[in-house]
């Protein structure tokens, strides 16, 4: 690594990371994750939580669909956050559009594109003036994810076969999100997380090595485009793939075709299992950009055992020379499930508990905190 890579890009390296989904769901509900868990309320609370643990960074997000009128902007649902923030010194990766967008929009219209860098602009002016920092972005929150949900029964448009159309047009609102923040914040940095995968062909067809490597491709796609390095006439340059975001869980590596999970837990001994120290190696090789796993945990009695095994691949990471930034909780707070209310994934460092006047009361899960403790120690940067 050159200096300027050793240099860390944040105040700490672990983050903690708020789940602001806001989309409209399988149902037709519009989802609004960061009021479900009344993180809006309770902002400076949460922060604070963050910091007695260690964590000075958090991602968080804007509600777009709140803030945007018609055109004309409301910042109540966001300001109180931004202060907050700033109270408790958490250093915020702000999502400004995590799948969900103001309901009088057509995603596929160039209006869409036109609106998203207006907010982005006004977004970043406060800000500045709110914190009188630079801030770090998240422009549009996993671009490939996003563009597939969205084109299935997942979330709205349920735009069926429109995967390559969305894909374009979230890049194109991406780079004019990030021309707009340069505009009035030219020291903004800009993180792009996307779902690291890695597929392989099924045990009883190792011969068929063809539809796993495509699928396994394609989670460079939306890089590729940011960056220019294909489809150009989309305007991607290198400058604007800044930080690459990496996001990464247990069931991030399958078989293609078919769909078999690749088992992940203690004692797992399939030698397809991909270690992650060589998948981010592989980014990095590819992009040469600064890098943070933007996004990982693990559910239920294997979240311990999973931010072990993540600490141990992220200290080889860094022996191997590669310029990783950080590693985000994800979520840090437990979260129930998009389509169903009632389930919750029981994968954050605080449980949600209900409490007699319909509030949730942070519970920290013990076993997932000592093993953050001891993480801290085994990968530094």
């Amino acid at each position: 690594m050159t200096p300027a890579e050793q240099q860390p890009l944040f105040q700490s390296f672990w983050m903690g990371g708020f789940e602001c989904s806001c989309q409209i769901n399988s149902a037709g509900i519009r989802l609004d994750m960061t009021a479900a868990l009344q993180h809006d309320v309770y902002a400076g609370d949460d922060y604070r939580r963050l910091r007695e643990l260690g964590i000075e960074v958090a991602r968080d997000g804007l509600r777009w669909h709140l803030i945007d009128r018609g055109g004309e902007f409301q910042w109540a649902s966001w300001v109180p956050m931004l202060e907050a923030a700033k109270r408790e010194s958490v250093q915020v990766v702000w999502d400004l559009c995590h799948y969900g967008w103001p309901d009088d929009i057509d995603i596929f219209e160039p209006a869409f594109v036109d609106r998203f860098g207006r907010f982005c602009r006004e977004a970043a002016r406060i800000q500045v003036e709110v914190t009188g920092l630079s801030g770090f972005y998240s422009p549009m929150n996993e671009i490939s994810f996003f563009a597939w949900g969205a084109t299935r029964d997942l979330m709205f448009p349920y735009a069926h076969g429109r995967d390559c159309e969305l894909k374009r047009q979230l890049v194109r609102a991406a780079i004019a999100g990030i021309e707009a923040v340069w505009s009035v914040d030219p020291g903004a940095r800009f993180v792009f997380p996307e779902p690291l995968i890695h597929n392989v062909a099924p045990r009883w067809r190792p011969w068929q090595t063809e539809p796993a490597r495509v699928q396994r491709e394609s989670q460079f796609e939306a890089w590729d485009m940011i960056a220019g390095r294909s489809q150009p006439e989309l305007g991607g340059q290198e400058r604007y793939l800044d930080i690459v975001g990496a996001n990464y869980y247990a069931a991030n590596q399958w078989e293609v075709p078919g769909g078999r999970k690749l088992h992940w837990d203690n004692g797992s001994n399939d030698p397809r299992w991909r270690p992650l120290n060589k998948i981010l190696d592989e980014v990095w090789q590819r992009y040469r950009r600064p890098m943070i796993v933007a996004e990982t945990s693990h559910y239920g009695i294997g979240r311990a055992d999973w931010l072990n095994e993540i600490a141990r691949e992220v200290r080889l990471t860094l022996d191997r020379g590669v310029p990783l930034h950080g590693v985000c909780l994800y979520p840090i707070l437990d979260r129930f499930d998009w389509d169903d209310c009632t389930h919750w994934h029981n994968s954050g460092l605080w449980d949600m508990h209900k409490n007699g006047n319909g509030h949730y009361k942070r519970v920290l899960n013990e076993e997932y905190a000592e093993a953050l403790r001891a993480s801290t120690a085994i990968a530094r940067f």
